[in-house]
């Protein structure tokens, strides 16, 4: 009945033109408020997938490494761990060392030793812009390398004809001899391919094979900088990396994929919702509109409070009618918003409608993906904005007084 009662007055002509103004004007500014949420949310959303999915490309789901200093070590007692746990579909053991490239020029790098088993663990050989995944043997290594150190060592990773230097020290040597030229071990690589990523990845790795970086660092046949994991269901993450601890002890550091990268997605969570209380912000200026439409409301329909007073209506059912009638206005405003939301992000999907601006992005349009939760998220704002600016005038409403003449 309330609901009724708000329908009528909202469509009913009034007898000053400017409180269907007003009236229409607060549906705009709820459906533009609406809408603005919807939208830039979608488009924190696509950002964050994009974001996760090249990250995804280079760090691995789960990460045995050591709580201290750069090696652990890792038995094969302790791969068949590995092997036996139903929730691990594959695991690479790699050793990572800096490391200075020379070909036209030299070139600090990241160096990875991984073996065979990387590529199902790790999506980089997808991600390839010239040449093939080839990391060679340990007689004739081969590297694959970011396409920014690439372009600073001056050459063409699949055309290349004279090998790539690399000088990296030696681990055992390190504190037998005071000269550091000879803790420095060299080798020749013949470049095979580059990959792009992302800035951060394409100019600082490079990529060989496990056997030729061990015998570079002279390490022993049990020790790794670390072992990366691929997951059969990667939801699963927090409950394997618990029974790692489990089985593995305190001797590592087993991280999750969230883990390693944790300041980037408590920034990129921060960002969206620091965007959301601004919007929310200005949905709830814009809702003022509302409180003077219907405060003017109230001024217009003062003989229908009364007639219903006087027929036996309380005061809280009085107010009940027009905070009826602001929640109406909220909800037709952020109904419209929505479905106007959903049109643009689908025209800007289809179309591709706002470009990102400059050339080292992997896409060249703004990436939007709508999800439920956001939605159910702005329809619940939109419902307390819109009860909390009626809140008054309803208030006021249920205090007129019966006076049937005047």
């Amino acid at each position: 009945m309330n609901l009724f009662f708000a329908w009528r007055y909202f469509k009913a002509k009034k007898s000053t033109n400017a409180i269907n103004i007003i009236a229409w004007v607060s549906v705009s500014a709820i459906l533009v408020g609406t809408a603005s949420l919807i939208i830039v949310l979608s488009v924190f959303n696509g950002l964050e997938d994009l974001v996760k999915s090249l990250y995804s490309s280079f760090y691995p789901e789960i990460r045995i490494s050591a709580p201290t200093g750069k090696f652990i070590h890792f038995s094969a007692s302790q791969e068949k761990l590995l092997k036996d746990n139903p929730g691990i579909r594959a695991y690479s053991l790699v050793v990572e060392e800096k490391v200075l490239l020379q070909y036209n020029s030299f070139q600090p790098a990241t160096m990875k030793g991984v073996d065979s088993n990387y590529q199902k663990v790790n999506g980089v050989s997808e991600k390839l812009a010239k040449g093939k995944f080839d990391l060679g043997t340990a007689e004739h290594p081969g590297l694959v390398m970011g396409v920014g150190i690439e372009n600073a060592l001056g050459l063409e990773a699949d055309r290349s004809v004279t090998p790539v230097t690399v000088y990296v020290f030696r681990k055992d040597t390190l504190s037998k001899t005071h000269d550091p030229l000879e803790s420095l071990s060299t080798g020749n690589m013949a470049s095979t391919g580059s990959f792009v990523i992302q800035q951060e990845f394409d100019n600082k790795y490079a990529l060989t094979n496990l056997a030729f970086m061990k015998s570079m660092l002279a390490l022993k046949d049990d020790e790794y900088s670390a072992v990366e994991m691929a997951l059969k269901d990667p939801l699963q993450a927090t409950q394997i990396q618990k029974q790692l601890e489990k089985d593995l002890g305190s001797h590592y550091r087993i991280q999750t994929r969230y883990e390693q990268n944790q300041s980037l997605y408590r920034v990129m969570h921060m960002e969206k919702w620091v965007i959301y209380a601004v919007l929310t912000m200005i949905l709830v200026v814009a809702a003022f509109n509302m409180v003077g439409a219907l405060t003017m409301l109230v001024l217009e329909k003062q003989k229908d409070i009364q007639v219903l007073k006087a027929m036996g209506a309380s005061n809280q059912y009085v107010q009940n009618i027009f905070l009826s009638e602001g929640i109406l206005l909220g909800l037709l405003g952020g109904g419209l918003g929505i479905i106007l939301a959903i049109f643009i992000c689908w025209l800007q999907v289809r179309f591709k409608l706002v470009p990102l601006q400059g050339e080292s992005f992997l896409i060249s349009y703004y990436p939007v993906k709508l999800i439920p939760g956001d939605f159910v998220l702005v329809f619940l704002t939109i419902f307390l904005v819109a009860l909390m600016a009626s809140w008054y005038p309803s208030r006021k409403a249920a205090g007129q007084p019966i006076e049937l003449r005047s």
